[in-house]
């Protein structure tokens, strides 16, 4: 299968089934949605959203955490994973949300990289999911399935590249979704260590599948059919 094709299948499924994803992070602002995405790197959003409100009710606003050190941030954050850089990473963003921003979350990539525990990553998925910019974000998740699907070559091997060749394809309205779409296929179906190929959609058009889940199945089936032959394989 060409992949224009998978694309079709890809975007047809998902726009049909899917058409409002969201981020599983819970904000009510652009400050907080930035601060959680800093803390949701190699954590997961459940982790990030059960910290979340005492962490805000704490430092509601830029002003409250550019006055806070990373050693009293570091108390409310203390169960994800890299929290004393983490702790650090946040004072900063504060400070130059503050001083260099006027309290506004910037809306460029670029601007938002200059942030303190801001990489591109980071800063696609705030002015995907906050601006609605044609931008997406590759984390494990995207890079894994959009892999797996075969929407990628396999000469893709950064993030950096994986997310040139998605948003080649994909149109620019619909990459902000997209984003969304592979991430919560990757969380919820096609999983890292045991993708569940048996409840997944999209196995048609699935290039994993093709090639490492249906030739086991058709050997199973062989070997199955060998050991107890029906009379009409006798």
């Amino acid at each position: 299968m060409r992949k224009p094709e998978r694309y079709h299948r890809f975007l047809e499924y998902f726009t049909t089934h899917f058409p409002a994803p969201e981020t599983e992070l819970h904000y009510a602002n652009p400050y907080e949605l930035i601060v959680a995405v800093v803390l949701s790197a190699q954590c997961t959003d459940k982790r990030v959203n059960q910290i979340m409100p005492a962490l805000i009710q704490q430092f509601p606003t830029p002003a409250h955490l550019a006055a806070a050190s990373a050693e009293e941030v570091f108390p409310f954050i203390r169960s994800v994973s890299y929290p004393n850089n983490k702790a650090k990473h946040l004072a900063g963003l504060g400070k130059m949300l503050v001083e260099d921003f006027g309290s506004e979350v910037p809306s460029t990539i670029e601007e938002l990289q200059r942030l303190p525990g801001v990489g591109r990553k980071t800063a696609n998925v705030v002015v995907s999911v906050i601006y609605n910019q044609p931008a997406m974000a590759v984390d494990t998740h995207v890079f894994r399935v959009s892999h797996r699907l075969g929407l990628v070559s396999r000469t893709a091997t950064t993030p950096l590249a994986v997310e040139k060749e998605l948003v080649r394809y994909i149109p620019e309205e619909l990459i902000p979704k997209a984003h969304h779409w592979l991430i919560l296929h990757g969380r919820y179906i096609c999983v890292a260590r045991t993708p569940k190929c048996s409840s997944c959609p999209l196995t048609d058009f699935c290039q994993y599948y093709a090639t490492q889940v249906a030739p086991v199945l058709d050997t199973e089936k062989l070997v199955s059919r060998l050991k107890s032959p029906k009379k009409s394989d006798i």
